[in-house]
């Protein structure tokens, strides 16, 4: 039986949802949800006229997870996924993979050519790692203590083009 997966722009309406989507995964920190919250009124203020995405992924009529991702200012076509999440729930049935490839297919449409992705080195990470490998994402660079004294950022890169 085929999935009734589909895809459309993030709404106003759906950022306590999609907050609570974040919530529900365990990894995000209290700090992280409030940013994500920010980023989210932030792209209905006026981010998105700068061509920031936000892509809610609705999974037999429910919504079942997002994605936000944006050029990077002074760059040529290169982007990011700064946030990605499914609802716990439902994690582990290729939903995740739907997503990142909407997001990849997103950004070849407008153009870009390398999605960069950054995430933490905390060992409750390892799963998120493991996914962007298996979705042939190379581990570019790693920058000890980032978010906090053993805490690295993890940075992972693909080429779109």
């Amino acid at each position: 039986m085929t999935r009734a997966l589909s895809f459309r722009p993030t709404e106003p309406s759906d950022i306590d949802l999609l907050v609570e989507i974040a919530r529900g995964t365990g990894v995000f920190k209290p700090m992280e949800l409030d940013t994500l919250r920010e980023v989210l009124d932030d792209y209905f203020a006026a981010n998105r006229d700068h061509g920031h995405r936000a892509i809610t992924l609705i999974d037999a009529a429910d919504i079942a997870g997002f994605a936000y991702h944006a050029p990077a200012t002074m760059t040529e076509r290169t982007w990011y996924l700064y946030w990605i999440a499914v609802d716990a729930n439902r994690q582990g049935s290729g939903l995740g993979a739907s997503l990142l490839k909407e997001v990849e297919g997103d950004i070849r449409a407008l153009g870009g050519r390398v999605l960069f992705i950054e995430t933490s080195s905390l060992p409750h990470y390892e799963p998120t790692r493991r996914f962007y490998v298996k979705f042939g994402y190379d581990c570019e660079a790693t920058l000890r203590d980032y978010y906090a004294p053993g805490d690295d950022m993890v940075v992972f890169r693909k080429s779109l083009s």
